[in-house]
């Protein structure tokens, strides 16, 4: 059934093509196959840092939940999610900002070399992306798929630039929209 979602002529690698389905299906929407971008080497470069055992860093605890603890533990992979714990919420008061922002600056000495799964908060990803570009962080794949209303125009051309990287390009789809009044896309 997602084989009848996907568009023709899509050029993967059978592994990125893998990859692709497996979106689909977590999505729901076949709509969502045009606009998902997989740089050179993302696959892999996820494939291996599982491999090594590297921890997968989460935005939020539904996102953690998503992921199959059974086939994570027989790799020795763990997962972290820093949104609910206390000393987040007093660091986003402090700073004034969101809890996904400080979640991942708070998880940021564990980001290098991780897999970085961004499946709720644009917030997370911009902050994540933050990191990359202040040489903060340098994490084994970035995987960028929030969904939501909120400065997604900060995002599109920024995503690509981490290492590697999977992500959403909002600016082909509704399925995200933007309300920051600097940008083309229909609130």
């Amino acid at each position: 059934m997602v084989q009848a979602c996907l568009p023709s002529g899509l050029q993967l690698s059978p592994r990125e093509h893998y990859v692709l389905c497996r979106i689909v299906r977590a999505e729901g929407d076949g709509d969502i196959a045009p606009s998902v971008r997989l740089s050179p080497g993302a696959v892999e470069a996820g494939l291996n840092a599982l491999k090594a055992a590297s921890t997968i860093v989460t935005d939020v605890r539904m996102v953690e939940m998503g992921i199959s603890k059974a086939l994570l533990r027989g790799a020795g992979v763990a997962t972290t999610c820093a949104i609910d714990l206390p000393e987040v919420a007093e660091r986003a008061r402090r700073d004034g900002t969101t809890r996904s922002v400080a979640a991942i600056r708070e998880l940021a000495p564990s980001i290098s070399g991780s897999v970085c799964a961004i499946g709720n908060a644009p917030t997370a990803l911009l902050a994540l992306l933050d990191l990359i570009d202040a040489g903060e962080v340098n994490p084994a794949l970035v995987i960028g798929m929030p969904g939501g209303i909120c400065r997604l125009c900060g995002v599109q051309g920024r995503a690509g630039k981490a290492q590697h990287s999977i992500y959403h390009n909002s600016g082909t789809s509704r399925r995200q929209l933007c309300c920051c009044g600097n940008c083309k896309r229909p609130p």
